[in-house]
């Protein structure tokens, strides 16, 4: 495993993340997919025996179940100061308001069973609440101990650098992650957001780098569960198939020219790119095996220019 600094903070994360999407109760009516508590210890278990410490969920995922089966396996299994937990605030009631986010930062300390969360990240922009609101409100977080560092998620970049300025002007905490959708089927963040990104070094830990295994497979489709009824997947990627699995052929390529599977190229296509730590959603331990084999692979600016060389221009998906 390999590790590194998470943007301008002190927190050393994997280069893997573990997406916990896949963690909770098919009853919460969010995914029909997610395991058991005893299935996620089992996968959680895994990750960590790989060296993967960095764990990102959220507060509505499997409405809070899935804090809750996390929380509990992390409990069995790891010192609560070896592991590097991430959890979000905003799909609920209130959104960034001031009232939301001391409310929500306590359900999910409640249910993950800890004092702290080492990040804490905003869902998508709040169109609703003003920017000082919520980075103050963050901000106390910071200073009351509840939370180490902050992390935002999907928006457009001038929403982004605005919170960021807000921050800055008024001496609060500043966001050192940036969770975005971006892979090699979707790269619309390529324009204004990841430069924003390196501009200020913030860690980039992109969520669906596997575009929900459409990189990882040369069928489009799988016959699973999660592919049969993952319906947000579905809309991400489906209505552009016929331009986009062009690309899916190239990543197949490269994996058999390096004697890698192709999750490994799509993931070494991130690392190239500065991703910091990938997000990877699994149900299966195998699946994590797989992705740890990506830091073996080494794709030459020849390589990346092939991959990308297809890409056309797509509708955003992520930011609201």
């Amino acid at each position: 495993m390999e590790y590194a600094k998470l943007g301008n903070s002190n927190l050393e994360v994997s280069r893997l993340c573990v997406g916990c999407m896949s963690f909770g109760d098919p009853a919460s009516n969010m995914h029909a997919w997610t395991l058991n508590p005893e299935e996620s210890e089992v996968l959680i278990k895994h990750a960590l025996e790989l060296g993967i410490n960095f764990f990102d969920t959220a507060n509505v995922y499997s409405g809070g179940t899935s804090e809750e089966y996390f929380g509990r396996a992390i409990r069995n299994n790891v010192a609560r100061d070896k592991v590097i937990i991430a959890t979000k605030v905003y799909f609920n009631e209130g959104r960034l308001s001031k009232a939301a986010i001391q409310r929500e930062i306590d359900g999910s300390l409640k249910r993950l069973g800890t004092d702290y969360v080492d990040l804490y990240i905003i869902h998508r922009f709040d169109y609703d609440t003003p920017a000082e609101e919520t980075m103050e409100a963050l901000d106390s977080l910071v200073k009351a101990g509840k939370v180490r560092a902050l992390g935002a998620s999907a928006m457009y970049g001038y929403q982004f650098y605005n919170m960021q300025l807000a921050a800055e002007r008024n001496g609060w905490t500043q966001f050192v992650s940036m969770q975005n959708h971006y892979n090699l089927l979707y790269r619309e963040d390529e324009r204004e957001l990841i430069p924003i990104c390196n501009q200020q070094n913030v860690a980039r830990t992109p969520y669906s780098p596997l575009a929900a295994g459409r990189l990882s497979r040369l069928e489009w489709n799988a016959d699973t569960k999660r592919s049969q009824t993952d319906k947000t997947a579905i809309s991400k990627y489906d209505s552009t198939q016929e331009t986009d699995y062009g690309i899916v052929l190239r990543v197949n390529e490269l994996a058999e020219k390096y004697g890698a599977t192709m999750t490994q190229v799509a993931l070494a296509w991130q690392f190239a790119k500065g991703s910091t730590s990938p997000i990877i959603g699994a149900t299966q331990a195998k699946y994590f095996d797989d992705a740890v084999g990506a830091f073996r692979v080494r794709l030459t600016q020849e390589d990346i220019t092939y991959l990308e060389e297809l890409y056309v221009p797509h509708k955003i998906v992520g930011a609201i």
